[in-house]
């Protein structure tokens, strides 16, 4: 009998491996399962707690393992500048993610959450990071294909910090220069707008070719969810004031703020924000019509719709003030995942009792839920959770490519026979002026380290103007810098020619908004001072068109050069001639602010410099 018992033993303990095996295996963690039978075998498994859990977006500040594991929290944010330290290393932010995301796997059900970030031109937050030129200046470039590879290489920088999660791109078609987030959008014409979409297939990759419409798709590791934002008609505001409200027909809604949502969704967008903005009166975080009946069932989107920044506590004036009556709004508009940011509990409460007294239907949890779940089982959340370090040394792709084709050539000398561009690397001696010509932050504008931006060369890594320009002319050329020259220290110094570059300070948001738009101070004195003494080019660094027409007839050369980023050396190599200037202006320069809005095909359009303007130069070939 002895010489049985081994065999049997080993039978037995294989029947009871596999019994445990069978009582483990859980179809929503097999990769091998469609997609849809995971959804639904994870849904059926959920209790109210973790699908309000899942609908819950929480900013880094209060995201602790405890709140992670006892609310179930589906998503995490950094809000604008919200960082784990001061010039936090990639690893410093790996390491945050993860020990969130182990709280989050060490639930009951282990259902990843997704961390979300602001990279809006490039991986903005994060200290060494590429910033890229805002969008206003890529729109100048009328080139997808550049833009898909911003898209690319923003996806690797993104993911280098361990985050597979971005609130961009901005598809905002801005009608009106005086809001403050112009520098956001891509253009005032629809066209160019839907061309850029094309960042989207950078950043999350291209769509198999058979997938269905609508259904979000992220290819793998080194890419990242988008967000196309901000849902709808976020550009086309009264005056340009940020977050007001859009007044246009339906049928304007749809031909100049709508077009790029159709392509967004074409290219598998995983997720859509609303915009703080209304539209005829009607707040966009609560528009059931557009939010649920057109973008989910007639546009047929199944990627999840995100609130912004508190954006359910906007729906009210003022914000917060009848809190419970706002979720009940937003979410039964069809907002899937709710920006709280920091109270989260009351958020969590108030939702919880008005499902359990039927004010929202449970239908609408599922259906939130669902959207959720989809897009991170699409990303491959579930197999692959945590951020590894494979991809730390990504920080710092060039952008030069980028800055060189979205800059405008304005004017060009006196003529176009007596051209003061290129110019010559080699002269005796060169000026260089302005507030902008040796300043980082300047150059990048808001949405850079910080929400609103920072002056100065300490925020991140760089090249500015003033530097680009040494690095580019002749080693015998003699360059000088002043900021602020006055007249006379400008005709004594016998220059051989000036660059001058100002512009506007950095802002974001509301803190844009502007009704004079004109360059800041002491710019416009420091152009007189210059150019009525030597041949001068003027760079202007700057969110939108500015008022140029009191000094455009005095200055030799004008450049609009928009928020360039942190690749000051694109704008020496088409100033002296290594590369030719090809942008085209994808906004309307107006005459005076007294004219706006006025943008291509208005009945009233007397602008400064069309639509589609720029003068172009010839590459050269200089010693």
């Amino acid at each position: 009998m002895g010489k049985f018992s081994i065999p049997k033993l080993g039978f037995l303990l294989l029947c009871c491996l596999a019994a445990l095996t069978e009582a483990t295996y859980v179809k929503y963690k097999d990769p091998k399962q469609p997609l849809g039978v995971r959804i639904k075998d994870l849904m059926r498994r959920m209790t109210l707690a973790e699908k309000i859990g899942q609908m819950t977006q929480i900013e880094r500040t209060v995201a602790t393992p405890d709140a992670m594991k006892n609310y179930f929290i589906g998503s995490v944010l950094s809000g604008g500048g919200s960082v784990p330290a001061q010039k936090a290393t990639p690893e410093t932010w790996i390491e945050m993610v993860n020990t969130m995301q182990k709280a989050s796997l060490s639930t009951r059900l282990g259902i990843p959450m997704i961390y979300g970030i602001d990279a809006v031109h490039g991986h903005n937050n994060v200290y060494k990071a590429t910033i890229f030129p805002h969008n206003i200046g890529l729109g100048v470039t009328r080139d997808p294909n550049l833009v898909k590879r911003i898209g690319e290489a923003t996806a690797l920088e993104v993911r280098a910090t361990g985050i597979p999660y971005v609130f961009a791109p901005c598809i905002a078609v801005c009608r009106d220069p005086r809001w403050g987030r112009c520098y956001e959008s891509y253009s005032e014409d629809h066209k160019i707008v839907q061309m850029m979409t094309e960042i989207i297939t950078g950043l999350q990759g291209g769509l198999p070719v058979h997938s269905k419409k609508g259904v979000p798709f992220v290819a793998g590791k080194n890419k990242v969810a988008a967000c196309a934002k901000h849902y709808v008609g976020d550009g086309g505001t009264t005056k340009g004031i940020n977050e007001n409200n859009t007044v246009i027909s339906w049928n304007g809604l749809l031909g100049i703020h709508m077009p790029a949502y159709f392509n967004s969704i074409a290219k598998g967008v995983a997720t859509i924000m609303t915009s703080y903005s209304s539209w005829n009166g009607k707040k966009m975080h609560a528009n059931h019509d557009l939010v649920t009946d057109f973008l989910k069932n007639k546009l047929k989107f199944r990627g999840f719709v995100i609130s912004d920044w508190q954006g359910l506590d906007r729906i009210t004036s003022p914000p917060h003030a009848n809190y419970s009556y706002s979720v009940e709004a937003g979410v039964g508009a069809g907002i899937d995942m709710v920006m709280v940011p920091y109270n989260f509990t009351e958020f969590i409460d108030d939702l919880t009792y008005q499902v359990k007294n039927n004010i929202i239907p449970m239908s609408r949890i599922d259906d939130a839920v669902k959207r959720i779940l989809r897009v991170k089982f699409v990303m491959g959340l579930f197999e692959n959770p945590m951020a590894d370090n494979s991809l730390v040394n990504q920080l710092g792709s060039q952008a030069r490519e980028a800055v060189r084709k979205s800059l405008v050539l304005l004017k060009n000398g006196e003529s176009a026979d007596k051209p003061l561009l290129p110019l010559p690397k080699k002269a005796t001696k060169i000026l260089v002026a302005g507030t902008h010509a040796d300043n980082l932050g300047y150059q990048c504008g808001g949405w850079t380290i910080t929400w609103q931006g920072l002056g100065g060369n300490d925020l991140t890594t760089g090249t500015t103007i003033l530097q680009a320009v040494k690095n580019t002319v002749d080693s015998s050329t003699q360059v000088v810098y002043s900021e602020n020259p006055d007249a006379g220290f400008v005709k004594s110094g016998e220059f051989s020619y000036a660059i001058v570059v100002v512009g506007e300070p950095p802002y974001a948001e509301t803190y844009g908004d502007s009704l004079n738009l004109t360059i800041s101070e002491p710019g416009p004195k420091t152009i007189y001072n210059v150019c009525g003494s030597v041949k001068c080019v003027v760079v202007v660094i700057s969110g939108r068109p500015v008022v140029v027409q009191p000094f455009v007839s005095s200055v030799h050369a004008l450049v609009a050069a928009w928020l360039p980023g942190t690749e000051g050396q694109g704008v020496a190599d088409v100033l002296f001639g290594d590369y030719g200037f090809t942008g085209k202006l994808a906004r309307t320069w107006f005459k005076t602010v007294d004219q706006l809005p006025m943008n291509v095909g208005d009945s009233h359009y007397d602008p400064l410099f069309p639509f589609g303007f720029g003068l172009t130069t010839k590459p050269t070939h200089q010693n």
